[in-house]
């Protein structure tokens, strides 16, 4: 069976439950699992990269390319 097929029978046998503690169990399990996977690929900087990065942030606050962190979380709360 390929991936999209069980994805679908995985699907179809989810929407069939009728056990909340298990419904909770798999979305638990789905976040670990996904945050998991995430920390596994994620790979630290070089000294290099997050030197220009820092230098690049410095750059940008300098030439007025920042928001504010209210600002920011005003454009948030209008997206959701």
């Amino acid at each position: 069976m390929d991936l999209e097929a069980r994805k679908i029978s995985f699907i179809q046998e989810f929407l069939r439950l009728q056990n909340e503690e298990i419904i909770v169990g798999l979305e638990k399990l789905l976040h670990k699992r996904k945050a998991e996977l995430l920390e596994k690929e994620m790979k630290p900087m070089s000294m290099e990269q997050f030197n220009n990065e820092i230098d690049q942030s410095i750059e940008d606050s300098k030439n007025g390319r920042v928001i504010s962190a209210k600002d920011l979380k005003r454009k948030v709360q209008k997206c959701s």
